[in-house]
């Protein structure tokens, strides 16, 4: 898959279609579970803003969603939203007790509707980063927090190391995985274009929030980034 295909909006759906049944057993084994580790810790953070509603965006299988709504007190409703229906199948037959189909870009909901706006590995698959920012800004209260839990390049020594694994070996166990090689070939790509540390916490905050924040985690291979709504 070329480069300039990575936020094509019909090619993303139709991959996520296409590896939605094995999409949670191939992220656990391609992250050696780490991923499960980074979600939890994800879920913990929300749980301590004490927040009433919260929007799982790009939610696929309702992997955070889940962890979110398992970690959080029953009166706090978690709502998962996806432009993919299958994936959101799978996302309810899990136990995600409210999900919607729904584009990251222009969503159905009500400004100021939610206290947490949360999007886990989404936001890089989106045709405009800024522009997504913007709009779960839009449905956010003012004082809300936004997270955002996606990929980042380490520096030093690993760099160059991941940076191999990322584009040589990880499509090929992703193809063995789930017989789709082509919808992780583009993994990598999306993983070098996509803003991290600084350049991310500036871009967050040029779109109507503040204190944003970055967490490294496992090195850097991951990030997690926080801030507030003006």
């Amino acid at each position: 898959m070329a480069i300039g295909t990575i936020q094509d909006p019909s090619y993303v759906r139709e991959a996520f279609a296409r590896i939605a049944d094995r999409y949670v057993t191939t992220n656990h084994v391609l992250s050696m579970g780490t991923d499960i580790l980074w979600r939890r810790k994800v879920a913990r953070m929300v749980r301590a803003w004490k927040p009433g509603q919260v929007l799982d965006v790009a939610t696929g299988t309702g992997d955070l969603a889940l962890e979110i709504q398992d970690a959080c007190p029953p009166e706090v409703e978690i709502t998962g939203s996806d432009f993919c229906a299958e994936m959101l199948v799978h996302a309810s037959r899990r136990g995600l007790a409210k999900t919607i189909v729904a584009d990251a870009m222009a969503m159905p909901f009500p400004d100021a509707s939610y206290d947490v706006v949360t999007v886990a590995f989404g936001l890089r698959n989106m045709v405009n980063y800024a522009g997504a920012i913007r709009e779960m800004r839009r449905v956010l209260r003012p004082g809300g927090h936004l997270l955002v839990l996606d990929f980042s390049l380490p520096d030093g020594i690993l760099r160059n190391p991941y940076r191999w694994y990322l584009h040589r070996v990880l499509p090929k166990l992703a193809g063995l995985l789930t017989g789709q090689t082509d919808a992780y070939e583009y993994l990598g790509g999306s993983i070098e274009e996509f803003p991290s540390g600084k350049g991310m916490a500036e871009l967050i905050e040029g779109q109507g929030f503040k204190d944003a924040e970055v967490h490294p985690l496992t090195f850097g291979v991951a990030s997690i980034y926080t801030a507030q709504a003006l």
